[in-house]
C-alpha cells in the first residue's frame, strides 16, 4: 500500500474514532466592549462556515482534530480552517461579544443571538455530499431554523408579531453551491446529475430549490439577508492537483458551470429586492471575484502561495486534505488555502472585511453588510 492511501486509511479511522469520542466543548467567547450592530446572526452553509455542527455525526466532513484550528484560540472545534472562518470574522465586525454558536450546541436563550446551521458536504440538493457520509443539507438546516422559531416564541410570550419585528432586524447569512458541484455535479463516477443536466438546466435547477429556501427562510422571518457566490472552485488545491489543462491554471470547465450559478443567484436577488420579497434587504457577496482578486493581487494582500494548500498531502497539497495531527506550514498568513478547500484565516478575514465595508458593488451588491446593518 503506497503511503498516500497508507494515510487516508489512517485519516478514515481517526475520523470515525473521533465522532465517537467527541466531547462538547465551552462557547467560543472574545474580547469585545461593543454593542452589536443587529441583534442577531443566523448562518446557513456548507465546510466553508461550519464551526462544530459535523463533530458528533458520522461523515469525513470533519474538521474537530488537530492541526485545524491551531491557531484557534480553543484549538480544534469543527471549523475547517487554521482559525476563524469567514462568519467569525463577519461576527466580530458586527460587534457580537462572541462566536455565533453551532447549532448542534446552541439551546435556549442563547439563541436568541443567532445559531450557525452550517454543515460540512451539504447543499442546495438534498443528496450532495452524500459521498461523504451524513451532513445537513439546506432543507435541513431551514427545518431546524423553523425549530428555532418555534423555540424562540416563549421569549415573547407567543407573540408572533413581536418575535417578526425581531427577527427582521437581524441578519442571516446563506452560503451554499460549491458543494453541489464539487460532491454531486462534477463527481459523474458516484452522481447522475451530471449526465442528466447541461450545466444551464442545473444552474436553473439549483435557483429553483434555493428560491424555494430563501422564500422560507423569508415566511419564518428573514428580512436582511445576505448570500454568497460560489467561488473560483475551478482553481483550489483539489483541483489543481487532479487537473492537466491545455496552458490553463486552472479548471474552466468548472468555473464557467458555476459561472452560470452566480449570474442566476444575482438575478434572484434582484428579483428578490424589487418587490418579490416585500420588506427583504437582499445582499450578494460576488466570492468569484473576491476569490479571483486574491489571488490576482496575491502580493499587495501579503500572501506568497495562492496555488498550494498549507497542510495536505500529494501534488499542491490537495491530492488529500489534511490529515490528523500533520505538520502544516510554519507561516499560515503567506497562503491562501489551508487545506485542498478552504481559505486560511488570512484569507477569510480579507475577504470578510471587503464583503463588511466595501464601496465597490464588485464585492457586495447592491449595498455592503455593514450598510444592510443599518436598516
Amino acid at each position: 500500500m503506497s503511503n498516500v492511501s497508507t494515510a487516508f486509511v489512517f485519516w478514515v479511522v481517526f475520523i470515525f474514532w473521533s465522532c465517537l469520542t467527541a466531547a462538547p466543548r465551552k462557547a467560543y467567547s472574545q474580547p469585545n466592549n461593543r454593542m452589536p450592530q443587529v441583534p442577531c446572526l443566523y448562518i446557513f452553509g456548507d465546510s466553508l462556515v461550519d464551526n462544530g455542527n459535523n463533530n458528533g455525526i458520522l461523515t469525513l466532513a470533519r474538521a474537530n482534530y488537530m492541526p485545524y484550528g491551531i491557531d484557534f484560540p480553543q484549538g480544534p472545534t469543527g471549523r475547517f480552517t487554521n482559525g476563524r472562518t469567514f462568519v467569525d470574522v463577519l461576527a466580530q465586525l458586527l460587534g457580537f461579544p462572541n462566536y455565533i454558536p453551532p447549532y448542534a450546541r446552541a439551546r435556549g436563550r442563547a439563541l436568541l443571538r443567532g445559531a450557525n446551521y452550517a454543515s460540512g458536504a451539504s447543499g442546495i440538493r438534498d443528496e450532495t455530499g452524500n459521498n461523504l457520509g451524513d451532513h445537513t443539507s439546506m432543507n435541513q438546516q431551514v427545518d431546524s431554523f423553523a425549530e428555532t422559531v418555534r423555540q424562540l416564541r416563549r421569549y415573547f410570550r407567543g407573540d408572533v408579531n413581536a418575535l417578526g419585528a425581531y427577527l427582521s432586524k437581524c441578519i442571516f447569512y446563506s452560503g451554499l453551491g460549491s458543494n453541489d458541484y464539487l460532491n454531486n455535479y462534477f463527481m459523474r463516477d458516484y452522481y447522475a446529475t451530471g449526465s442528466q443536466y447541461t450545466p444551464k438546466a442545473y444552474a436553473a435547477s439549483l435557483i429553483q430549490d434555493y428560491t424555494k429556501q430563501l422564500t422560507e427562510l423569508y415566511n419564518l422571518g428573514a428580512r436582511k439577508v445576505i448570500v454568497t457566490a460560489v467561488g473560483q472552485i475551478g482553481c483550489i488545491p483539489y483541483q489543481l492537483a487532479r487537473y492537466n489543462g491545455n496552458g490553463s491554471r486552472c479548471n474552466e470547465e468548472i468555473n464557467s458551470a458555476i459561472s452560470l450559478f452566480n449570474k442566476g443567484l444575482k438575478r434572484l436577488v434582484d428579483r428578490f429586492n424589487r418587490g418579490q420579497l416585500p420588506g427583504a434587504k437582499f445582499v450578494y457577496l460576488d466570492s468569484f471575484k473576491s476569490s479571483q482578486d486574491l489571488v490576482q493581487n496575491a502580493r499587495t494582500y501579503g500572501f506568497e502561495v495562492v496555488d498550494k494548500g498549507c497542510c495536505g498531502v500529494g501534488r499542491n497539497n490537495g491530492q488529500i486534505t489534511c490529515l490528523p495531527l500533520e505538520t502544516p506550514c510554519d507561516n499560515r498568513n503567506k497562503y491562501i488555502f489551508w487545506d485542498a478547500f478552504h481559505p486560511t484565516e488570512a484569507a477569510n478575514i480579507l475577504l470578510a472585511k471587503k464583503a463588511y465595508s466595501s464601496k465597490s458593488k464588485s464585492f457586495a451588491y447592491p449595498i455592503s453588510i455593514q450598510q444592510l446593518a443599518t436598516l
